[in-house]
This record gives structure tokens, sequence and C-alpha cells, in this order.
């Protein structure tokens, strides 16, 4: 008999068939209501699901005892209970490295736009605002030369570096990650306390995954800390910045801008300031959002639970001690 997976997330045709040569596909559940006998049947069926912004629950894995494997069409898992994942002997799988760039590419860009204030000045044009030649009252800031601050420096946060270091002549700062020599040496990287990063860096980008250490790691002192000229650029979670703290910042003007693309309340709520803001540039999530990067998480998806399914080391483990259980 064929294992069976739930499919919540978007797969192309090729995938889902792909995944059909080997596996019963179970029906996508509208939701994951426990109560509900439908869903308590199709859980309680499953040996694997994949797709993203899973809900998972105690209620939900008390559901489904024949759970082996989810496989996440994402990086980040800290909605996820991964201690009780493995307590129970199943595998969490993840898409590391293959939106490693984009998600960079979004990072530079939103330093870019919020540095030359791009879409401050293109709705402005967009209005019919532009008579004469602007004045410095809209100028912008020079990227080139300056100094750029990772808070975090794993694969994303390297990339960022990189385009500023080697595309924009930017002096490199980091800080919350172990000593990268080799990164150092290769970007003139330097490591620094949180608190002389920010005190030093024109461009404070936010990388770090979402802990309880890092959890508003970036608050009203720490804001303080930052120039009144530089730019904040959160491309790690919403939760890493005290969003309240960062409003009144940006209205009185202790750092100048920043580029968001990640919020405490996702969507964002219609009575949230920031996207009226003009000194900020807000994004829809779309870290890893091009047609190219979401067909290849969603394959390395694929390839994780097919692997884990069939008894084969999966390329992305979380915590990879569940999968000599599985």
């Amino acid at each position: 008999m064929k294992k069976r997976i739930i499919v919540q997330g978007r797969l192309s045709a090729d995938q889902r068939a792909e995944l059909a040569q080997h596996f019963e596909l179970l029906d996508p559940l509208n939701s994951f209501d426990t109560n509900d006998e439908h869903v308590r049947t199709v859980l309680g069926q499953a040996h694997g699901i994949i797709g993203s912004g899973l809900p998972i629950s105690s209620e939900l894995l008390d559901a489904a005892p024949n759970l082996e494997v989810i496989a996440l069409i994402s990086v980040g898992y800290d909605t996820v209970p991964v201690d009780e994942l493995t307590r129970r002997g199943i595998l969490l799988c993840n898409t590391p490295d293959v939106l490693t760039e984009t998600t960079a590419d979004t990072g530079f860009t939103l330093l870019m736009a919020t540095a030359r204030r791009v879409v401050e000045l293109a709705t402005w044009v967009k209005a019919g605002a532009w008579e004469a030649s602007i004045g410095p009252d809209l100028y912008g800031s020079d990227v080139n030369g300056k100094t750029l601050g990772m808070v975090g420096f794993g694969r994303i946060g390297q990339a960022v570096a990189r385009r500023g270091a080697l595309g924009f002549g930017m002096k490199v700062l980091y800080s919350n990650a172990s000593p990268k020599p080799d990164v150092e040496r290769e970007l003139g990287a330097e490591r620094r306390e949180l608190d002389a990063l920010l005190a030093e860096s024109d461009f404070v980008c936010l990388t770090v995954p979402l802990t309880e250490e890092t959890e508003k790691l970036i608050g009203a002192d720490e804001l303080k800390q930052m120039k009144s000229s530089a730019i904040l650029i959160n491309i790690a979670r919403g939760k890493v910045v005290d969003e309240g703290a960062l409003i009144e910042a940006l209205e009185n003007g202790t750092i100048r801008g920043a580029g968001l693309d990640v919020f405490e309340q996702e969507p964002l709520a219609d009575t949230s300031p920031l996207p009226g803001m003009a000194n900020v540039v807000a994004l829809p999530h779309i870290g890893s959002a091009t047609h190219e990067t979401r067909t290849a998480m969603a394959q390395r998806a694929v390839d994780n639970i097919r692997l884990a399914l069939t008894g084969e080391r999966p390329i992305s483990m979380v915590n990879e001690e569940s999968w000599k259980t599985t």
C-alpha cells in the first residue's frame, strides 16, 4: 500500500505527478480544525504533510498518529514546535539554500529603494507633482561607500553583504554570529558587538532567525543607538523588531527610514501607519517570491518528503535525529 500525503502547498502539475508516482495524495484541508470529523479522518490517514504556513499544534499531531514527516516549503520554522516533533519521532524538513540569493536581492532592493526614496518619489511623480527640478528636501542618500551592518550573518546575511561590499564598495560589519574568518577575508568584514554595530552603521540589515533570544532584539534602546541618518532593513521576521518602538523612531526622526518585508502581524492591519509613512518602504513578505525560486523551493520540499518516506536521506532536515526513527 502506498503511503499517503496531504498536499497543502502550491505544487506544479509535474511536481504533483512526481509525488503521485510514489504516494497517494490526500485532498488538501480547508482548515486544520481537529474538531472537524473530515479533518480528523484525513490527518489520521497521513504519513506526510507538504506545505507552507502549516499550523502545527499538539491537537493536530494527536490526530495524525501515522505522521512521519512534515516537509515545509520555506526555510523558516519558527511557528513549528520542533521539540515536540522530535519527541514524537516526526521529521521536519525545510528549504534552505534555494532561496538565499533571491531573498538577498529583496534585502538590497529595500536598501536601495529606501536610501534613494524610490517609492516615495515615484508616487510623487504619478501624482503629477513633478513640475520642476527637485530640491534638497527630496534628496536621497548614497549607498556606495557607506557602512552596512548585518545583524545575523548566515547564508542570507552573507549574500546581502557580498552585494554591498563587492557591488557598492560598502564597509561590512556583522554581529549575532560566530566569527566568519573566510568571509572576513573575502569581504573585509569586521565582527562587532551589536551596540557598536548599531552606532557605526549607515544601514542595519536584519537576517537573524526568530528565537526567544532574538524576539524584539531591536527595540527603543537599540534604535536610539543608531545614527539619525541610518536606515533599518528587515528581511528576517517581523517580531525581531519592536514595531511600536520602530514607528515612534520613524515618526520622531530617531532614524531616517526603514525598508520592511516582514511585520509583527501579516497581512498588516488596516490601522498600521507603516505603509503610509513617507520614510518607509513596505513589501508584502516577498523575500523569495519569484517564479524560479518558489518552484525550486517546492521541488526541494517534494524531494525531501519523497526521500524521507522511501527510506532515503532527505536533503534538508531540521531535526535530523528524527530521521533515524522514521
